[in-house]
């Protein structure tokens, strides 16, 4: 398939998924997004045994999901495998969840692409199936030319043309890309950019993005991960985007709180709990290795999609190792 026509092709697929949401388009309330505090597990997408987008296991999951103090969702992050699904796919998996949720929780849909165009198109989409806001994560096949300005207006025509509020997706252990502080602080004035989910994991860069962006009073920061959940809030974080909430939800709602009520030794007590756990589903495993740990918290977690591989049993074993040794298992 020629370039051109396969890019004709896809913008045609993308087109008719607008089309078919136009009718029962879900209203999104931005007053509900002038505060992104709390956690949001970023929810993976379950496969069926033939590969295909398991509807029916995500809405079983968001049922036990829904029994939780979550803030809101985040679909189509890094968990979600948004790379190996088609665009019918990824929009379709905001609706499905829009549909098996409370109006009360935000839904926040990963909508980032490679082009400024294509993720325009897909942020729409995504807002017309009913995502409250967009996660956009950094463009990175050309990393080496992805500098400031590249992000900067990278960001800045997505925000301006995105139906609903944009937040930055900070993501460097996948893309080899790190948004520079500077550049942040530039895109927090920007009145449809609300905030950052941070996933680096480097607490002093949290805390001066926060220092940077104190003027702009609508925008906030989110840590990308339950491993620093803790420090990020010591430093002016007001939420997490947290996979291992997906498998410990009340136990990572139950460090926000504590950290909110200023309960720093038990927070820190729980968070040490958590930190190996949180490394076994993420860094050390990805998702095989969530996925393999939702089978033994009472949801569906079930294979990767390719070219990802299911854990092997050894693997296995030292993720639920981890739980174990800390009282989860």
């Amino acid at each position: 398939m020629g370039m051109r026509f396969k890019s004709m092709f896809l913008n045609t697929n993308l087109r008719l998924c607008v089309l078919r949401y136009a009718g029962r388009h879900f209203s999104s309330s931005s007053s509900r997004l002038s505060k992104l505090g709390g956690i949001y597990p970023p929810i993976p997408t379950p496969f069926s045994s033939s590969g295909s987008v398991a509807y029916d296991k995500l809405k079983e999951n968001l049922n036990v999901w829904n029994n939780h103090d979550f803030a809101g969702y985040i679909v189509q992050g890094s968990n979600g495998e948004y790379p190996y699904l088609t665009n019918s796919e990824r929009v379709e998996v905001v609706y499905k969840v829009k549909e098996s949720i409370a109006e009360h929780k935000m839904l926040i849909a990963g909508s980032g692409c490679e082009s400024t165009s294509a993720t325009i198109e897909m942020s729409n989409a995504m807002a017309k199936a009913g995502a409250d806001a967009v996660l956009v994560v950094t463009p990175s096949f050309y990393k080496n030319q992805m500098l400031s300005n590249a992000l900067y207006e990278h960001y800045i025509a997505v925000a301006d043309k995105c139906n609903v509020p944009v937040i930055l997706y900070n993501v460097p252990g996948n893309t080899g890309i790190n948004i520079p502080i500077d550049t942040v602080a530039d895109l927090s004035s920007h009145p449809n950019i609300i905030g950052i989910k941070d996933s680096g994991g480097d607490i002093s860069r949290i805390g001066l993005i926060v220092h940077e962006t104190k003027s702009s009073e609508s925008f906030q920061v989110l840590a990308g991960s339950a491993g620093f959940l803790l420090a990020s809030y010591a430093v002016g974080a007001v939420g997490g985007v947290c996979a291992l909430a997906n498998v410990l939800g009340n136990e990572v709602c139950e460090l926000h709180q504590l950290c909110l009520a200023g309960r720093w030794k038990e927070a820190k007590a729980l968070q040490h709990r958590l930190i190996a756990p949180n490394a076994a589903v993420t860094a050390k495993y990805g998702v095989p290795g969530l996925k393999a740990a939702m089978d033994w918290f009472g949801l569906y977690g079930g294979q990767p999609r390719l070219p990802l591989q299911p854990l092997n049993e050894l693997d296995k074993r030292s993720v639920r190792k981890s739980f174990e040794e800390n009282g989860f298992l």
